[in-house]
């Protein structure tokens, strides 16, 4: 059984700014316990434009962000789910929304590049998104192992799409780690919805650091992080502002569920 951690933040434009407070808030995550820790989508950036995030993009391997992710796992001796940050992609003028994952030694083990891109109008208000502008899909999901459980890395848009979940079911995923950035329209009608379907579906932990609270550029994010177990229960929830969320993953436990409730053994369609 590990102690785990999701990071609740409102992002601002200024990278500095927003590092000082994920570190403030790792550090509170692990001195009460958690030995891994999730930051949640664009933590070190909220951009008053949508192509801001080129302007600090960085070289897969170096720069500032990927320091920072770095040295604070190691300084806190937690493994750190890094949210997504931008990294260089084929295009001059596109990046990749990269979630990169740091042991508690510092040492990258994996990296996910968010795969489904927010290109929407969000219904009943003049929201429009265009992640495609500025963002280059990933193409390949993400499922690693770890001292915690199989971890599968999936981000925001991500979780509106059960096929990509039921792929990493079948890769053997035991907690699913979903940084994002819900809008608060669409979190409010969603965010719980689709968190406590995917893990009663997977019979899967569900670890979900979300950016809550108003942004300078207007946005707003519905906040509510939280952590749900295999049979659907909210385990801990940060409804709103700068937080964290903590909660047990019991291995023992979601062995316990998925041997009396077989269901990912009664599928049709594999």
């Amino acid at each position: 059984m590990s102690k785990c951690a999701a990071i609740q933040m409102a992002s601002s434009p200024n990278v500095g700014s927003n590092l000082l407070e994920a570190e403030k808030l790792i550090a509170e995550a692990a001195k009460a316990g958690a030995k891994l820790v999730a930051l949640p989508e664009n933590f070190a950036l909220m951009g008053e434009h949508e192509l801001d995030k080129i302007r600090i993009k960085e070289t897969d391997g170096q720069g500032p962000i990927q320091n920072f992710l770095s040295e604070t796992a190691a300084k806190y001796g937690v493994w750190i789910v890094g949210g997504t940050m931008p990294i260089a992609g084929d295009a001059e003028n596109k990046v990749r929304a990269a979630c990169l994952i740091y042991n508690d030694h510092g040492e990258r083990v994996a990296r996910y590049d968010k795969m489904h891109l927010f290109d929407v109008s969000v219904p009943g208000t003049n929201e429009v998104y265009r992640e495609s502008d500025s963002i280059e899909a990933g193409a390949r999901p993400l499922v690693f192992d770890t001292p915690f459980g199989r971890i599968g890395i999936a981000v925001c848009y991500d979780l509106r799409f059960p096929e990509f979940f039921r792929e990493m079911a079948r890769m053997g995923v035991e907690i699913l780690i979903i940084p994002s950035a819900f809008t608060a329209e669409t979190g409010a009608a969603h965010w719980e919805l689709l968190l406590r379907a995917r893990a009663v579906e997977n019979l899967c932990y569900i670890i979900a650091p979300n950016q809550g609270g108003f942004h300078i550029n207007g946005r707003k994010t519905f906040g509510h992080s939280m952590i749900v177990d295999p049979w659907g229960v909210v385990l801990d929830c940060c409804k709103t502002g700068g937080g964290f969320v903590m909660a047990d993953i019991d291995l023992e436990r979601l062995e316990k569920v998925r041997t009396a409730f077989p269901v990912l053994q009664h599928r049709r369609f594999i």
